[in-house]
């Protein structure tokens, strides 16, 4: 769990991208995390991981919305998908629910995120860890993780 967290310090810091962590009592919801770090919850990348077809995705959403699965379905060209069980996000990412850092590219997975949280200038994430949050620039984050930018909230 730590490990992420060192991981995503140092990718940060090799692409020279400005950021600052914020240690705090552990959050468990994005309402909670939102609070603690005296930010709006817009600015929070609520980061899932998603169950299609035995194939595991890091959905990012801003923290104020909700994944629509219709929407998911859709583009992973599935009929049903699910969020991943407490079990299997510690197996895929090294971590628990509540923590997920909104970089499933470390760990080879596809990283989907919707247009909400590009809204926002900065973003504020846990990192692999409950009790510490990091928040940098959006365009950073994108430039980093590549994600795939595609409407899945509601």
């Amino acid at each position: 769990m730590e490990e992420d967290f060192i991981k995503i310090k140092v990718l940060l810091n090799r692409n020279n991208v400005k950021y600052k962590i914020q240690e705090h009592l552990p959050v468990h919801t994005s309402e909670d995390a939102a609070r603690i770090r005296n930010v709006d919850i817009k600015s929070g990348a609520k980061s899932m991981i998603v169950k299609a077809d035995n194939n595991f995705y890091n959905f990012v959403v801003s923290a104020a919305k909700k994944l629509d699965w219709k929407k998911i379905n859709l583009l992973l060209k599935t009929k049903k998908s699910r969020l991943a069980s407490p079990e299997e996000v510690l197996k895929v990412m090294n971590c628990e629910i509540g923590s997920v850092p909104p970089f499933g590219n470390i760990h080879n997975l596809k990283v989907y995120c919707d247009p909400s949280l590009l809204e926002n200038e900065f973003i504020d994430f846990n990192a692999g860890l409950l009790t510490a949050s990091i928040r940098m620039k959006s365009k950073d984050w994108v430039k980093i993780v590549v994600p795939e930018v595609v409407d899945f909230g509601k």
